[in-house]
């Protein structure tokens, strides 16, 4: 008997949302399958963070849907919304707790058992290196460092889905290794994980796609495997600019 089909992580079909002056998302239609890194590209503007947004429950559409394993977006629950891990746009910490204050409260909103709570949170802090942080409040942290308190928050539960929007932002090297094999472990393990970022050779490295936006609009695909991808973006782009300026 066949098998049936993996569950979608992400299915996502003809999303709208416009705002005065033409800008936001214009019939994108986007999948993350189990264990896929899928990967977003585009120009600043592009619209990545309103897509996001839209996939988080944040922006409302004004046409299409989305679900997340299987649960339309419109009707999703919190226990839809504990399988998610998301960091858009900037790492959301309490300024007046510790690395561990936060990650401790992080716990307990998605869903870690009481009793578990201490064992992920000290397992995420030596994922991610914050052993030397764990104690000294957010509002002392480096830009950096405060990203991987962030990364780690939206990362100690194992969601089954995760969002991360331009997730290398002020992280040094040695962050960006930990986040990589952060994300390729939890890939592996059946996570979808859809990630947005401007350095093409970096997302290359574990995207199993790459799909690039322009105005708002799916232009094309890229291969990781590919030689020269700041030239194939780039040129997509172009393409799709002129297409539509001719």
């Amino acid at each position: 008997m066949t098998e049936p089909a993996p569950l979608l992580r992400l299915e996502a079909r003809g999303l709208v949302r416009e705002f005065p002056g033409g800008a936001g998302v214009h019939g994108i239609d986007l999948d993350v399958a189990p264990g896929e890194v899928h990967a977003l590209v585009g120009l600043n503007g592009a619209g990545k963070t309103t897509l996001m947004r839209i996939l988080l429950g944040m922006l409302r559409t004004d046409r299409g849907d989305a679900r997340i394993d299987g649960v339309d977006l419109r009707s999703a629950g919190p226990d839809t919304w504990r399988r998610v891990g998301h960091v858009v746009e900037h790492p959301f910490a309490y300024a007046e707790l510790t690395g561990r204050g936060n990650l401790a409260i992080a716990a307990r909103l998605r869903g870690v058992p009481r009793d578990d709570v201490d064992a992920a949170v000290d397992r995420v802090i030596d994922e991610f290196d914050l052993a030397r942080y764990a104690n000294v409040r957010a509002s002392r942290l480096s830009l950096g460092n405060r990203q991987r308190l962030g990364l780690a928050a939206a990362l100690l539960h194992e969601p089954s889905f995760v969002v991360l929007d331009e997730p290398t932002n002020a992280l040094d090297p040695a962050g960006v290794i930990l986040l990589r094999e952060s994300l390729v472990r939890r890939a592996a393990a059946g996570a979808g994980i859809l990630v947005s970022s401007h350095h093409l050779d970096e997302v290359a490295r574990i995207a199993h796609r790459i799909t690039v936006i322009n105005d708002g609009r799916v232009i094309g695909e890229l291969d990781p495997a590919g030689i020269d991808l700041e030239r194939a973006f780039f040129a997509q782009v172009h393409a799709d600019v002129a297409g539509r300026v001719a």
